[in-house]
C-alpha cells in the first residue's frame, strides 16, 4: 500500500522491486508479440473499465494540490477526466498496433570469409521511469516497456500517487489476464525520497537504464547522483520564430496554438521571436492574438513602441519553463538573430519557424540543434503520439542512443547475429 513502507525498509524493498523486474524481464524478452498485444489490449479495456475508480482516485490528488495552493497549469497536468482516460486506454492500444521491435533486423551483410552478420534488435531489460506529476505517464510507460519487451518500475511524484497507483492496477490486471508476469510492470510503494536514490544507485545492477520526466530540479538530480545511464528529458524551453516571409494569419494561428492549447506540457512555446525587418506588421497582432486568449505577454525593451504597457522581460524570462499562459516576446534580426537566440538559450528540445523563404527554412533546420524542428507548425506537435509512436516515455535532449520522442523502438538496444560455417581465425 501507498507510503506503508518503513524508512528503515526502503532500501530492502527497492532491491526486491530490481530483483523481481530482472526476472520479469528474462520472460518478456522472448515473449511472442501476440501475446504482449493481447496484454497491451487486456490493459486498455482495464482502464475504461475502471475509470470512475481511476477518477475518484485522480481527484484525491486534485484535491491535495488545490489545497497546498499549486497553480493552474499543474492542476491541468495533473487531472484526468473521462476524455484522458479514453486517451490513456486509446494510446495503449496505438501501442499494441506498432510493430514489434524485438528481433527486427536492422542490418545484414556477408563477409568476405563467408561470415554473415546481422545486427537486430533487443530489449534494453528493465527501465527505471521517474516523473513527476503527469499520472498518464504510468500507462504510457508501462505499455511501451511492455512492447519493447522490458520490465519496469515506475515512481511518480507524491502529487499524483492515487491516481498512479490505481493506473497500476489496472496495468496490473492486464497482465495477469495473459499470463504475463505481474512484475514486468511495478510501482515503488512509497514517495519517500529516498527511493529515487536506490533507483539511480541501479538497484544492485538490475535497472539498466534510468528515464527522468519531470523539472529541472529532478533531471539534475537524476544527471548528477545516476549510477546508470539515463535517457535525459530536459526542460521544454521552446522557440518559435516568426520570419518576415511568414503568412500573419498562419502565424497568428500557430503561435496561440504553441503557447495556449496546453501551457503546461513540455512541447507549449515559451519564446516568440519576431523578425525585427516585420515588426511593423507583426508585432502587434500576434501579440493582441495571445492576449485574447489569456496570456500574459512580457516583451524585449525592443519592443515598448509596438507593446506599451506590457511587463517588459528580465534576463531571466529567457531561460524560464513557464509551463503557465506567459510568453516572452523578443524582435531578432532575421534568421541569423534567430539562431544566435536559440542557441543561446534553448534546452535542445523542439524550436519551430514560420516562414515562407525556402532559404530561411534550411538555414534554421541545418544550422539549430534540437532534438526536433517544426516548420510552419505548433511545437504541441512534440510529441510521441502525434509522431505515430502510440506515446512516449519522454522527449530526450541529450544525443546518445535515444533523441526526440522515446517509443518502443528506442526503448531496445541491438546485437549481433554472426553464423559461420567452420570459420577460424588466422
Amino acid at each position: 500500500m501507498l507510503d506503508q513502507v518503513h524508512k528503515d525498509d526502503i532500501a530492502a524493498v527497492m532491491r526486491e522491486l530490481g530483483t523481481r523486474a530482472r526476472a520479469a524481464a528474462h520472460k518478456l524478452a522472448i515473449a511472442p508479440t501476440e501475446t504482449k498485444n493481447q496484454a497491451l489490449a487486456a490493459m486498455a479495456r482495464e482502464i475504461e473499465a475502471r475509470a470512475p475508480e481511476i477518477l475518484a482516485e485522480n481527484e484525491k490528488d486534485v484535491a491535495a494540490a488545490r489545497a497546498n495552493g499549486i497553480t493552474g497549469s499543474f492542476i491541468d497536468r495533473l487531472e484526468l477526466n473521462d476524455a484522458r482516460i479514453a486517451a490513456m486506454a486509446d494510446g495503449i492500444r496505438a501501442i499494441a498496433a506498432l510493430d514489434d521491435p524485438v528481433g527486427k533486423l536492422i542490418a545484414e551483410w556477408d563477409r568476405p570469409n563467408g561470415l554473415t552478420i546481422s545486427r537486430v534488435r533487443t530489449p534494453l531489460g528493465v527501465i527505471g521511469v521517474i516523473y513527476e506529476s503527469r499520472p498518464n505517464v504510468t500507462a504510457d510507460a508501462g505499455a511501451l516497456c511492455l512492447k519493447a519487451g522490458n520490465a519496469v518500475i515506475l515512481r511518480g511524484g507524491s502529487d499524483s500517487a492515487h491516481s498512479a497507483r490505481a493506473i497500476h492496477g489496472a496495468l496490473k490486471a492486464g497482465l495477469a489476464e495473459t499470463g504475463l508476469p505481474e512484475d514486468a510492470i511495478q510501482i515503488v510503494p512509497t514517495t519517500d525520497r529516498a527511493a529515487v536514490g536506490e533507483m539511480l544507485s541501479g538497484l544492485s545492477g538490475n535497472i539498466d537504464v534510468i528515464v527522468p520526466r519531470g523539472g529541472k530540479s529532478l533531471v539534475a538530480r537524476v544527471q548528477t547522483e545516476a549510477r546508470v545511464p539515463v535517457f535525459a528529458h530536459l526542460e521544454g524551453l521552446c522557440h518559435i520564430y516568426v520570419d518576415k516571409s511568414a503568412d500573419l494569419d498562419m502565424a497568428r494561428a500557430i503561435v496561440v496554438n504553441a503557447k495556449m492549447r496546453r501551457t503546461g506540457i513540455c512541447g507549449a512555446a515559451e519564446t516568440l521571436l519576431i523578425d525585427r525587418a516585420a515588426a511593423e506588421t507583426f508585432a502587434t497582432p500576434l501579440i493582441e492574438a495571445l492576449e485574447e486568449k489569456g496570456c500574459l505577454v512580457r516583451v524585449d525593451h525592443d519592443m515598448i513602441d509596438y507593446a506599451r504597457d506590457r511587463e517588459e522581460a528580465s534576463d531571466a524570462d529567457w531561460t524560464t519553463e513557464y509551463l503557465d499562459a506567459i510568453i516572452s516576446v523578443k524582435l531578432v534580426d532575421g534568421i541569423s538573430g534567430a539562431i544566435e537566440h536559440i542557441g543561446k538559450y534553448s534546452s535542445h528540445h523542439t524550436e519551430a519557424v514560420i516562414a515562407e523563404d525556402h532559404e530561411v527554412v534550411s538555414r534554421f533546420f541545418n544550422e539549430i540543434d534540437s532534438a526536433i524542428l517544426l516548420h510552419n507548425a505548433s511545437t504541441q506537435f512534440a510529441d510521441g503520439g502525434e509522431f505515430g509512436m502510440g506515446a512516449e516515455i519522454g522527449i530526450a535532449t541529450g544525443k546518445m542512443h535515444a533523441r526526440g520522442p522515446v517509443g518502443v523502438e528506442q526503448l531496445t538496444s541491438f546485437k549481433y547475429l554472426v553464423r559461420g560455417t567452420g570459420q577460424t581465425r588466422a
